[in-house]
């Protein structure tokens, strides 16, 4: 009987012990009969031989379907899919575009042009900022969700649901330099950054140690390529821990900040995460008379909803007692 016989005899020998071959190549299974047919059957199976699932359990998962979607958490919706989210972003960014013009041309006709990066020494209720004097224009930037969309990463934890994983980021920052795509409007203002002669500066709190990879994702979306410690800073760079100031504080060694964006307030000061600062303090901080005129006039915010130092408060913090309401039709 010659091997290609044999195939139809294996086929029906399997279905007689109620299981089925897994995703075997039709070469592969035909000789994997053929041995057992021809008396070769008590060696031990290779390594590479095919899995025999239980027939009830293949039939219940046909008849159960293709597994759901995976559920996208509102926020990822709202930042990563919402015209919504893209408008606000070209907002900001349209905004910081003829900022920078107006700035730039400040400067060509030699009036003087303020920092807008806070001095050691202050505080947010009395800011001081850097001196500029003569130093070139720069635009600092976070990198992730305020120059880049991580949408790789995001797409794999909306899949898997577990929550943040600081060594699967890792291995995103090392790995995920074609899952990102610019943030809309981004492409826009950092060219005009560019043809006013201002230096364009990351500020992010990716790791230093993957530092190519991370000016590689920056790169491949179109917002050029950035030399580490001079216009790329990341953490670990001016000292331990994730507070962005010491790196501030040597970017404007260096330039003239006259603009940052950012969606964290870290990204603006290390202020307004100090220890103890409540969420009333902060959100009372950012409207101070101060502070306020910097937002749209060289402090540019940007939208997460998806995570970082803006999603926390409990009951009480996030609704004051003297704006609640019950409603009159009772009820839970």
């Amino acid at each position: 009987m010659t091997l290609l016989r044999l195939v139809p005899l294996a086929c029906a020998a399997f279905a007689l012990q109620g299981c089925v071959a897994a995703a075997v190549p039709a070469l592969a299974g035909s000789a994997i009969a053929g041995k057992r047919f021809l008396g070769d059957g008590d060696r031990e199976p290779p390594a590479n031989a095919p899995r025999l699932v239980p027939k009830a359990a293949l039939d219940a998962a046909i008849a159960a379907g293709p597994p759901p979607e995976p559920t996208v958490p509102p926020g990822m919706q709202y930042l990563y899919g919402s015209g919504e989210a893209a408008a606000l972003s070209l907002q900001s960014y349209m905004a910081l575009a003829n900022f920078l013009i107006a700035r730039s041309s400040d400067r060509e006709i030699g009036h003087d042009v303020p920092s807008v990066v806070l001095a050691p020494g202050s505080t947010l209720a009395a800011p001081r900022f850097v001196p500029c004097g003569d130093k070139p224009l720069a635009l600092v930037l976070d990198v992730d969700e305020t120059a880049l969309l991580n949408l790789g990463y995001e797409q794999d934890e909306a899949r898997r649901g577990t929550g943040y994983d600081p060594l699967r980021w890792d291995r995103w920052e090392k790995t995920g330099t074609r899952g990102v795509a610019p943030v809309p409007g981004a492409l826009e203002a950092i060219a005009v950054a560019r043809r006013a002669d201002i230096a364009v500066v990351f500020n992010s709190n990716r790791s230093n140690a993957n530092a190519s990879q991370t000016a590689a994702a920056i790169a491949g979306a179109g917002l050029g390529t950035p030399v580490h410690l001079d216009t790329l800073w990341l953490k670990g760079d001016a000292g331990p821990g994730s507070g962005k100031d010491a790196r501030r504080a040597r970017i404007a060694d260096k330039y003239c900040v006259i603009a940052m964006v950012g969606d964290q307030l870290g990204d603006f000061s290390d202020l307004f995460n100090a220890p103890g600062t409540g969420l009333a303090a902060r959100r009372a901080a950012i409207q101070g008379r101060e502070l306020e005129i910097l937002w749209g006039q060289g402090w540019f915010m940007l939208p997460n909803p998806v995570y970082g130092t803006g999603l926390q408060g409990g009951y009480d913090d996030v609704f004051p007692a003297d704006k609640r309401w019950a409603d009159p039709a009772g009820g839970q």
